[in-house]
């Protein structure tokens, strides 16, 4: 059986829209429109009354449509001077799309979710018939999403990629790895179509392959939300899925932009998640309305399926009493070491920044401002609306260094080593340290009590036996008592942090 069996397009057709009310349930309204229409030589295509609200559809061809909107203007003149119709008017530039399915409302939704709302939709159940009529700039994707869902066509799926730094450069190569894997497997192809940064950006409809990375550096298109989009839309891509592998609290400001246009969401970016909570309510409900999703396992413990689990706890009706843990990688290696190593605290925080575990800038992760934004992402997923300014964080960096260029802080590292050698030695034995985020106080309530800080543990505990960068949570709830849900694994690192972004694209990818 061939697509031309079942699926049958017809371009250049043209819509004659009837508004008003009163007329619809005359008997013999559907004769008179097909006999004047016959008798002025203007054949007609699709009738149906589903089309507007209090309204009837008529399909023409576009070349008849201008005289099919006079005949019937004269033929219902009587009709519009007493207001049973308001209004005659043609809308040119459609195309029906016809083709034969049993499971027709699962093509509606997914059109739907493309931001395709079709014009008319005409079914004939006895045989299984559909017809739909779209503009002409939607034939394709509406082409595409039937003959995927009709014949097991691969899906496809285009991606955009902002940021193709460590984590999304990583990312990229991931995706052109296993993008044989995953045709097969899944029946799903991705296509990287757009990488950008703050700069410039490369688009491709067709797809990036492994030579991506000469193709950004020779671009010269300057980097443009709305610019990003219209090539999208220009080309017709369906199943669009934004990816944000930045840091930038300026990007996050599209993000509605996005989901306004079709996207859905994938992002590493911890930034929107902390924003106020009215704009984190905003966006959740413009994905509602938008029928999109918005992803973000690695915004806390990079590839560990952590909010996932907090989700679902939280969803089942499990009472979450207390969150707590090592939540940055970078302060776990850095105090994983110096706890248990004779070499200076400046030490450490060279070789964590020479491993590239910590920013380019080690005061982002010294600060605490990193696992601050983290434990208010989950506190969010409970439905608290804590504030970043609730949040009390212990600063690692000397105030004297706080604002010095970053020159300046990295030489003056040494600075730092007697303070915390200090706090080193001072602890009680068999104890070593660890920077931790702690949520808790009555969580049944509207806000919860965050603290970020730098604490003494036992060796023997859990939060004491982390070693590398792992990261460590402790989720304690009501049925679980004194036994908290543990979740440790590598926190850190380019290659964990993309794998989990990666995860957060098929898991959307395998839904859309």
């Amino acid at each position: 059986m061939t697509t031309s069996d079942i699926i049958n397009i017809y371009r250049n057709k043209a819509l004659v829209n009837f508004e008003g009310k009163d007329f619809l349930g005359q008997i013999g309204v559907d004769s008179r429109i097909f006999r004047v229409l016959n008798d002025a030589g203007i054949s007609v295509g699709v009738i149906s009354q589903q089309a507007i609200e209090n309204g009837i559809s008529v399909l023409v061809d576009e070349n008849d449509a201008e005289d099919a909107v006079r005949v019937l203007s004269e033929e219902f003149k009587n009709e519009k001077a007493k207001g049973a119709v308001s209004n005659i008017y043609n809308i040119n530039n459609v195309a029906v799309i016809g083709f034969v399915s049993e499971n027709y409302n699962k093509i509606l939704s997914e059109l739907q979710r493309n931001k395709i709302f079709p014009l008319l939709l005409n079914q004939i159940a006895s045989a299984g018939r559909v017809n739909i009529v779209v503009t002409d700039n939607q034939t394709e994707i509406a082409k595409n999403i039937v003959e995927t869902e009709i014949y097991g066509k691969p899906k496809v799926v285009h991606l955009a990629l902002i940021g193709h730094g460590n984590v999304g450069g990583t990312l990229v190569e991931q995706i052109l790895d296993s993008s044989h894997d995953i045709l097969t497997r899944k029946r799903l192809q991705l296509k990287i179509v757009a990488i950008a940064n703050s700069r410039k950006m490369a688009l491709n409809k067709g797809g990036f392959g492994s030579d991506w990375r000469q193709k950004v550096n020779y671009s010269q298109t300057e980097s443009s939300v709305e610019g990003l989009i219209s090539y999208l839309k220009e080309h017709h891509l369906e199943n669009l899925v934004m990816v944000d592998n930045t840091a930038s609290k300026d990007f996050v400001k599209h993000y509605d932009v996005f989901v306004d246009n079709g996207f859905d969401i994938v992002s590493s970016n911890k930034i929107y998640n902390t924003l106020p909570i009215a704009s984190y309510r905003s966006l959740r409900k413009s994905l509602g309305k938008n029928k999109k999703q918005y992803l973000y396992e690695t915004n806390v413990g990079a590839g560990l399926p952590l909010i996932d689990t907090i989700k679902l706890l939280h969803l089942s009706g499990e009472n979450i009493t207390r969150i707590k843990g090592v939540f940055s990688g970078t302060l776990s290696y850095v105090f994983n070491n110096f706890s248990l190593r004779n070499d200076t605290f400046s030490t450490i925080i060279n070789e964590a920044l020479d491993k590239g575990y910590t920013e380019p800038d080690p005061r982002e992760d010294l600060s605490g401002n990193d696992v601050a934004r983290k434990l208010l992402i989950l506190a969010r997923e409970l439905d608290l609306i804590n504030e970043f300014e609730d949040i009390n964080i212990q600063n690692l960096v000397p105030e004297g260094l706080l604002s010095v260029p970053k020159s300046e802080f990295l030489s003056r590292l040494e600075e730092l080593d007697e303070e915390y050698q200090k706090i080193k030695e001072n602890q009680e034995p068999g104890h070593v340290l660890r920077y931790v985020g702690d949520l808790h106080g009555d969580l049944q309530k509207e806000k919860g009590e965050l603290d970020v800080k730098l604490v003494s543990v036992p060796a023997t505990s859990a939060l004491g036996q982390l070693k590398g960068s792992d990261s460590i949570f402790e989720i304690y709830t009501e049925s679980y008592g004194e036994h908290p849900i543990v979740i440790m694994g590598a926190g850190a690192g380019a290659k964990v942090t993309a794998r989990g972004v990666f995860g957060d694209i098929l898991r959307l990818s395998e839904t859309k």
